[in-house]
């Protein structure tokens, strides 16, 4: 098998500091936190932005703080969130592109997401793939239920989009697919040829969905995004969850990527640094 790609989600859009402190909200706090996975062992930053009070901000001053830390920090990939917060307009997600990071995330469809709508129309999607098509960014295809595969073909068709690609399976939101080993091996079995794919398992389930995926060959994604715990009653930090696939990963016999091996994998280029005022806001 290749070597195993570790994709970190440090913030996500959803959990808020008083349910954790191990949260990284601040460009600082993700720049230390970036250097935390990387050491133990992740390839992938995915990125969320917060204000200092926790809010959260699609403000490109902020992304570009956030990545100029993040690139100080470490050599990790740095994939940025286009999902952004429920409520917030297709234009605000699409905002940060403009600073050019390596990945971004393409969410491939609409779903409902708890007690609301995350929003993700055909025309939405359009605009967000122009968007990286501009700035020369490649998705990673987020699915959340087995239509979003459809509705990436039906993209490839149009030709807006290319396959194949980079896909993360995200499993266990309410209102989108459950998270069980069947559906994860429906949704792989329905990929289009030749795409690589990660899986996100949300809540308890994350570590379970991860052991599935190393030993199928696919990749992982951990954080305080999609889980706060580390075992029942122990809050997690973003490196503990990291460190516990590699050390998993190692004793399966499958070695865990470092970035440079997973822009080989994932057909990246050189590692990228900020643009512009970027640059200077580490």
């Amino acid at each position: 098998m290749e070597p195993l790609i570790i994709t970190c989600a440090p913030v996500g859009g959803e959990v808020m500091p008083d349910q954790t402190p191990h949260l990284p909200v601040t460009p600082q706090q993700l720049g230390k936190t970036a250097a935390a996975i990387r050491a133990a062992g992740a390839s992938i930053i995915h990125v969320h932005c917060r204000n200092d009070d926790g809010s959260n901000t699609h403000d490109v001053a902020r992304f570009a703080q956030a990545y100029g830390e993040i690139r100080s920090a470490s050599d990790l990939i740095v994939q940025f969130s286009s999902g952004g917060a429920i409520g917030m307009s297709p234009q605000e997600r699409s905002a940060p592109l403009s600073l050019k990071p390596e990945m971004a995330t393409l969410t491939c469809g609409s779903v409902n997401f708890g007690d609301d709508i995350f929003e993700n129309s055909f025309p939405i999607m359009r605009g967000i793939l122009a968007a990286m098509k501009t700035y020369d960014i490649r998705p990673e295809l987020e699915i959340f239920d087995k239509g979003h595969i459809a509705n990436a073909r039906r993209l490839a068709k149009e030709g807006v989009l290319s396959l194949p690609q980079h896909v993360d399976f995200v499993l266990g939101v309410p209102g989108g697919m459950e998270a069980t080993v069947e559906n994860l091996c429906q949704l792989v079995a329905d990929l289009p040829p030749g795409c690589t794919w990660t899986v996100a398992g949300i809540g308890r389930m994350q570590l379970h969905l991860a052991l599935v995926a190393i030993a199928m060959g696919g990749h992982v994604r951990v954080g305080l995004e999609d889980n706060l715990y580390y075992s029942k009653g122990e809050l997690a930090t973003n490196e503990a969850l990291v460190a516990r696939v590699a050390r998993i990963a190692k004793e399966a016999g499958r070695p865990v990527a470092t970035p440079e091996q997973a822009r080989t994998i994932l057909g990246l280029g050189a590692m990228r640094r900020p643009q512009g005022d970027a640059i200077g806001a580490a």
